[in-house]
């Protein structure tokens, strides 16, 4: 017989080039649990990742990018899942005080306000968004280090998706106690942000540590402003 996926022929239970099954078991219960496993287990899992990350980001991070990248969760599922993580625990505890400030109804308001309504709801997912703009200005203040902007853009994700869990903390703290604690976590967030970039790049270097909170909150300055530009040019083009 010849592999489903890259038509090799196969004589054994998988193909000698590709490694695809020469038969798939068919998808059932034991499937989709063994699939969680694979996600949440210590080693090489989400816990160990989020551990790791913890700890010691800089480091661990650099031997993602440079030497192993099967010790930790692809950086794209981790920012998607702890941005979920965070999105479900707003929406459960249905707290009103975000980390993303907009005071208005945005269905009675110009397009504009309409879309940091948007954000202000869907901050997790927007989170990701923002994130190609953070790596945009740590490419420029770190320019001197010879990572490319797909490289700083990994980094941001393990460190935001962090972020994102420490956010997803405070929050349902908030919910549980009715403790105005959010803001709190915001703050906690953009330290662990400037301390993990700042660590990536030289740990006992302090001015990195300034640098990557700066490069965060420009980062975030200017995706609030092509948001807001972006607004407004859909106004334009609805009127005319």
């Amino acid at each position: 017989m010849n592999c489903n996926n890259c038509k090799t022929e196969v004589s054994s239970k998988f193909c000698p080039d590709c490694g695809q099954p020469s038969a798939l078991k068919r998808i059932d219960g034991h499937y989709i649990i063994h699939e969680i496993e694979h996600v949440l287990h210590f080693e090489r899992g989400i816990l160990y990742t989020i551990r790791e990350l913890t700890i010691n980001p800089g480091q661990n991070i650099r031997r993602y990018l440079t030497e192993n990248r099967s010790r930790l969760v692809k950086p794209i599922i981790f920012i998607i899942l702890t941005s979920l993580i965070y999105s479900i625990i707003i929406n459960f505890f249905h707290i009103e005080e975000q980390y993303v400030k907009f005071e208005g109804d945005g269905a009675k308001l110009g397009t504009p306000m309409k879309v940091f309504a948007w954000i202000k709801g869907h901050y997790g997912y927007a989170n990701i968004i923002m994130g190609a703009f953070i790596a945009f200005w740590t490419k420029l203040f770190f320019k001197k280090h010879q990572y490319n902007y797909f490289e700083i853009l990994i980094l941001l994700c393990f460190v935001l998706g962090i972020a994102m869990l420490i956010f997803s903390i405070f929050a349902m703290l908030a919910g549980l106690t009715n403790l105005k604690i959010s803001q709190i976590g915001g703050i906690v967030g953009m330290i662990y942000i400037s301390w993990a970039i700042g660590q990536f790049f030289g740990r006992d270097k302090i001015f990195n540590y300034v640098k990557a909170i700066f490069a965060y909150l420009l980062g975030m300055l200017t995706f609030g402003i092509l948001a807001f530009l972006l607004g407004m040019f859909i106004d334009l083009i609805i009127k005319h």
